[in-house]
């Protein structure tokens, strides 16, 4: 297998317990990652979180048979966007390799859980309106959130519902964890989504795949789709404060750099963008 696809498997399969109180991953070296492998003696523990059962709008349980994997199934998009997964006695199996956690952990949907994140960008501007450079580059602001559920930083983003679009993910999610959209009247509602609608209308698509993130499992993962929404000017925000919603407990511009470190696979996203966008990394 490619190094680089066992290096952003990393997160997913990290020693100890699987995020919140989840059981111990059964220990997996790079050189067992991948399932052409053999692994004598492989036996990783089953688990799903009980907000998951209980949830509502999360899969049944895998004995149902009622999944039709790499195809569209009734609403929801079961194809992954690294191709075809195999499916082994019915259980969709993660297309990187083992985890150390069998099941769907945190995740709701039985293989690809598809999301999407909105990575808005300005250049740090000093008092004089100058934009700021490092290393004779300019240097990139971005709109990051701090994580309830482990305290990360990260870019605003979310779960694909079934049925919607990727482009009305992304405005959702923006709007709820960036700007608190859950929270305000119906006025200030308009507001917002006519100024991420205006936002939203030019994106850069940086990434489309599989994410190293650490609920992943051998049956369950998340993929998703990372959109770059530059604003030149900085103007944009003038109108509006950013405030924190829904699963973000902290909302803030912060400077993009080598020294970030962020959730899952995102800081990878920053360092794409700063290319693409010509600015300091």
């Amino acid at each position: 297998m490619d190094s680089s696809k066992v290096a952003g498997h990393s997160k997913c399969r990290a020693a100890g317990n699987y995020p919140n109180g989840g059981p111990v991953r059964y220990p997996v070296p790079d050189e067992k990652v991948p399932w052409s492998v053999e692994y004598e003696g492989y036996n990783p523990p089953e688990y799903t979180a009980d907000r998951v059962l209980q949830s509502p709008i999360a899969d049944k349980d895998i004995k149902s048979g009622e999944f039709k994997f790499n195809a569209i199934d009734g609403k929801v998009d079961r194809r992954s966007y690294t191709g075809r997964y195999p499916v082994v006695n019915g259980a969709p199996m993660n297309p990187v390799g083992r985890t150390g956690i069998a099941a769907r952990g945190r995740l709701r949907k039985w293989g690809p859980n598809h999301a999407a994140d909105s990575i808005v960008t300005r250049w740090k501007r000093n008092s004089a309106g100058e934009i700021v450079m490092r290393e004779g580059k300019p240097v990139l602001q971005f709109i990051s959130i701090e994580r309830k559920d482990n305290g990360e930083k990260a870019i605003p983003g979310g779960m694909v519902e079934a049925g919607e679009e990727v482009s009305e993910t992304m405005k959702r999610e923006f709007g709820e964890e960036a700007l608190s959209s859950l929270d305000v009247s119906n006025e200030e509602l308009q507001k917002i989504r006519t100024l991420i609608n205006e936002l939203f209308t030019d994106g850069v698509k940086i990434y489309e795949g599989y994410v190293d993130d650490p609920r992943n499992t051998d049956n369950s993962w998340t993929e998703t789709v990372a959109m770059n929404f530059h604003d030149d000017t900085g103007k944009a925000f003038d109108r509006f404060s950013l405030k924190a919603g829904d699963d973000a407990d902290k909302v803030a511009w912060a400077d993009v750099g080598h020294e970030l470190k962020l959730f899952a696979s995102h800081s990878g996203f920053m360092k794409q963008v700063a290319e693409v966008r010509g600015a300091y990394y």
